[in-house]
């Protein structure tokens, strides 16, 4: 499976073709909807998410609520592309006013200078509108199709904030179901409320003083078969694919599996999975401290996957920046922007992690319809089992 997405934060809409998907796979557009709407919430974000009510339209590779095998297209409309039309249009517009709206201050942080001087563009607009993080609502809808598909077989993923600046959670070890009711209840996504009233006072200290905040956010992904991915070349780990798409979340500079750097500061002994053997459920590890990965490959326990999300680069405190007119000195422009995301940001992982699990599933379990999947899904099972 493999997917493209076109788009500017401004334009008239976002869109996405998903090519691969298997057919006959139910496709609940509630829930699609629903993933959208998750990453609109959280506390901290800012006004753009009061404009947008973001759904997506599903039009083509499905009919009568099932996939038909066709490449299916995806597109979110950008209601705030009616404020933006004449400056964003396709074609030229008389007495626009874009030079208004052009961008020639980059900002500290953000794809602006690197975009402009690599695309050769005088108008850092035609980088910020590609570059914005507006882009990940795409991305969550082609992640919400590849949850479908894994829930035919009981996957299921979750997701949890850890940190929002310097406040951590105090992690509990929750069931799964009882870890996304709990989350989904938090408008900063965590399971601990002393941590939520702290993250939440953090919030609003940094707004005040016109400044942002990151964090670090975490996906489960439960019920993942052994043997996703391979070790026989490096682009076939299926941990380093994953770790590819998650810095590849607009503002996400890090990525962790299972203790993940912790590992650094322990010995052998305390980081490894040791195997146990039950007759029920075949091998199993005492503990998941890879987070479900060995080899580059899955070891049939929880995937467990951490990212971290810089606080985000458009600041209305504005950082020193350079004009590329006149190279002089000047203060960044603002965008409009959040002040923490990073609720928000643990959907989008959830998502993008949801993806390449279910690309690596459809790699190892491969056909063009979901009954033919199923039968060898349930056929290497056996092998498993039987192993």
């Amino acid at each position: 499976m493999r997917y493209l997405t076109a788009g500017e934060t401004h334009g008239p809409q976002l869109t996405a073709i998903i090519e691969g998907f298997p057919s006959n796979v139910t496709i609940n557009f509630e829930e699609v909807n629903n993933q959208l709407a998750r990453r609109q919430k959280g506390y901290g974000r800012g006004r753009r998410m009061q404009i947008e009510k973001d759904t997506a339209a599903i039009l083509g590779g499905v009919r009568h609520g099932k996939t038909t095998g066709a490449p299916i297209a995806l597109v979110v409309e950008n209601n705030d592309w009616k404020h933006w039309t004449s400056v964003m249009n396709i074609e030229p517009i008389e007495g626009s006013d874009e030079t208004k709206r052009r961008v020639n201050r980059p900002r500290p942080g953000h794809a602006d200078l690197n975009g402009g001087l690599k695309y050769n563009q005088r108008d850092l607009r035609n980088i910020l509108e590609r570059s914005s993080a507006r882009e990940t609502t795409i991305r969550v809808a082609v992640g919400a199709m590849a949850r479908e598909l894994l829930k035919e077989f009981g996957i299921k993923v979750a997701g949890q904030v850890i940190r929002i600046g310097d406040v951590e959670v105090n992690r509990k070890e929750l069931p799964i179901d009882e870890l996304i009711r709990i989350t989904e209840e938090s408008p900063v996504r965590v399971t601990d409320p002393e941590a939520e009233a702290k993250m939440i006072a953090a919030i609003d200290a940094a707004k005040e003083d016109g400044d942002t905040l990151g964090g670090i956010v975490e996906c489960i992904i439960e019920g993942v078969p052994v043997g996703l991915g391979s070790h026989v070349q490096w682009d076939r780990k299926l941990d380093g694919r994953i770790a590819q798409a998650v810095v590849s979340i607009q503002a996400f500079k890090g990525v962790e599996f299972g203790i993940g750097f912790e590992a650094a500061e322990r010995r052998g002994s305390t980081v490894h999975d040791e195997i146990n053997y039950d007759a029920d459920r075949g091998f199993t590890r005492a503990t998941n401290r890879a987070g479900g990965f060995e080899g580059g490959m899955t070891t049939g326990e929880p995937i467990v996957v951490r990212g971290v999300m810089k606080p985000i680069s458009t600041l209305y405190k504005a950082l020193q920046s350079v004009d590329i007119d006149t190279k002089e000195a000047f203060t960044a422009q603002v965008e409009r922007s959040d002040t923490c995301a990073v609720p928000a940001a643990g959907v989008i992982l959830e998502n993008v992690v949801a993806w390449e699990v279910a690309k690596a599933f459809m790699e190892k379990f491969g056909g063009d319809s979901i009954e033919e999947i199923r039968r060898n899904y349930n056929s290497y099972l056996e092998q498993v089992k039987s192993y």
